[in-house]
């Protein structure tokens, strides 16, 4: 089956986040590349599963089904080689909600936990506003290339008292996909120190080239009594709005205690539409998400050259996963609150800026590349273009 992923599709006035939000509404001109939501429409299996679903007409409270669990089951082992049991399945409303009842679960107010920054900013506000303390490792960063340095981590880890660590893999914004040596790595010193480990893997699926996604579990089996994966559909089929993810605990008791603080917040099962969407993604959505992906690793390509050709002041490293790209624009010597302004009024640009993942973002910009590309290249020409204006005129 071909997909059209070049056919542009107005979001304007369907209520869109991303779209419909007041800064849009403030610039016309404005085109947003910020949050991590798709311009596609999703497989088609996923919409006749929900029309289906919406033909029915009744929408009462939903169990989840054997059926469900199976398909997530399916997808991990046949996607990913990862065989998890059905027993380890919690079905959870988003991810971001996890975490904070992870941390709530896990760790007492005042408790250290540690996350690698740059990172995907919710990371912080769900520590902080449960009131423990965010305990931050800069990654070293090197032509656009981030990695860790275990003997400071250890030596930090010497030093405080973490309980626990929320980690991104792949990394939201920096692009890795963390090889099965550093997952190892990492899980060991979890291990040597006592650290509960939540590992956020909604990006699993987006891997390019060699690099391939490692379940941090099968790396570090021996973590598993003090492990979560959080992993969804939301990234990979476009379903954010829908609001469902699954959570992995192969540990019996770590599962009972997270289920329990789950109950006692009020916290339902997902959705019924959320759960036949995810059910439909992992049954039938292979074909789509490949040729996404291809979709995706074109984009990127397609951006790393033109900055290349056009703006070589800004570099840009192919990202080994996300559909997002990570571009360093300190060569244009701006401080962020400059290049904001630059984005936001004279390219007309709504981004991610750089330094809401943390001080190691000075001067970098989140693009969101799952769009048609079209739109990446009216956004890569509007810098341009806005770039030479101001330069012609200091001059």
């Amino acid at each position: 089956m071909v997909f059209d992923f070049d056919r542009t599709i107005n979001r304007r006035g369907t209520h869109c986040f991303k779209w419909d939000s007041q800064p849009m509404n403030d610039d016309p001109e404005l085109l947003p590349l910020f949050v991590a939501d798709m311009d596609f429409q999703t497989a088609p299996c996923i919409q006749q599963a929900l029309a289906k679903t919406v033909e029915h007409g009744v929408y009462g409270y939903t169990s989840v089904w054997d059926g469900y669990k199976d398909a997530v089951i399916s997808w991990m082992k046949n996607r990913h080689g990862w065989d998890i049991e059905k027993e380890w399945i919690l079905p959870f409303p988003g991810i971001v909600p996890a975490i904070k009842a992870a941390v709530r679960t896990f760790t007492k107010p005042g408790d250290e936990i540690l996350i690698f920054k740059p990172v995907y900013y919710p990371f912080d506000a769900s520590i902080r506003d449960n009131d423990r303390t965010i305990v931050e490792f800069a990654l070293d960063e090197q032509d656009g290339f981030y990695s860790i340095d275990f003997e400071k981590l250890e030596d930090l880890l010497k030093k405080s008292d973490i309980k626990m660590v929320v980690f991104c893999n792949p990394h939201n914004p920096i692009g890795r996909v963390w090889t099965k040596e550093e997952l190892k790595k990492l899980g060991d010193l979890c291990l040597k120190y006592n650290i509960m480990f939540f590992s956020d893997e909604i990006h699993m699926d987006f891997e390019y080239g060699d690099h391939k996604f490692v379940a941090m579990l099968d790396a570090c089996p021996e973590l598993k009594e003090q492990f979560i994966s959080a992993t969804a559909p939301s990234k990979s089929f476009n379903l954010a709005g829908l609001i469902v993810s699954n959570l992995i605990i192969p540990s019996e008791c770590t599962y009972k205690q997270l289920k329990k603080e789950m109950d006692n917040s009020g916290i339902m099962a997902p959705n019924l539409f959320g759960l036949v969407a995810a059910e439909a993604a992992y049954k039938d959505g292979a074909e789509w998400l490949d040729a996404l992906l291809a979709y995706i690793e074109g984009n990127f390509d397609f951006m790393k050259s033109w900055f290349e050709e056009n703006m070589p002041e800004v570099k840009m490293r192919k990202p080994e996963g996300l559909y997002l790209a990570w571009a360093d624009f300190r060569g244009l010597g701006l401080s962020d609150e400059e290049l904001e302004d630059f984005m936001l009024h004279e390219a007309h640009l709504w981004l991610d800026e750089g330094y809401i993942f943390g001080n190691d973002g000075s001067g970098w910009e989140r693009f969101n590349c799952a769009c048609p590309r079209s739109i990446i290249e009216t956004s890569l020409n509007r810098i341009k273009d806005a770039w030479q204006k101001r330069q012609e005129a200091q001059r």
